[in-house]
C-alpha cells in the first residue's frame, strides 16, 4: 500500500482547513536579553508563587515561593504548606535583604499569584 496516497502531504496548505492551519501556527521566541536592566541589587525582584504541586515535597509542602534578584540573578526558594505563608516568608526575606544590602527594594514583578 502506498502511504503517500493514503495520507496526503500535511505541509500543503491547500488540503488543510483553517482550524488546522491555525493550530500549526508557531510564535517566534522572545529575544534574549544580553544586558542587565538594573544597576544594583534589590532594584527589581521577580516573584512567583506556585502550587499545589502534584507531588508533595519531603517536608510535606505543596506550594513554593521563588524570588529572583534581577541584577545578580540570585534566587531564593521557599517551600510552603499553604499560600498564606507566602507573605510572612517574603516579609522576613525583604527585611533581611534590606539590612544586609543597606538599600530598599525598588520594585517587585510578579504574576499576582
Amino acid at each position: 500500500m502506498n502511504l503517500s496516497v493514503a495520507y496526503p502531504n500535511s505541509n500543503s496548505k491547500k488540503n488543510m482547513c483553517e482550524a488546522c492551519q491555525r493550530g500549526k501556527q508557531t510564535r517566534k521566541y522572545f529575544n534574549l536579553k544580553n544586558c542587565v536592566s538594573t544597576s544594583k541589587p534589590l532594584k527589581l525582584l521577580h516573584m512567583d508563587l506556585f502550587g499545589p504541586s502534584r507531588t508533595m515535597s519531603l517536608g510535606g509542602n505543596l506550594y513554593a515561593l521563588v524570588v529572583v534578584d534581577d541584577f545578580s540573578r540570585y534566587t531564593w526558594t521557599f517551600f510552603l504548606h499553604t499560600k498564606k505563608e507566602a507573605y510572612s516568608k517574603f516579609k522576613k526575606l525583604a527585611r533581611k535583604l534590606q539590612n544586609t544590602c543597606c538599600s530598599n527594594i525598588g520594585a517587585i514583578r510578579s504574576d499576582h499569584g
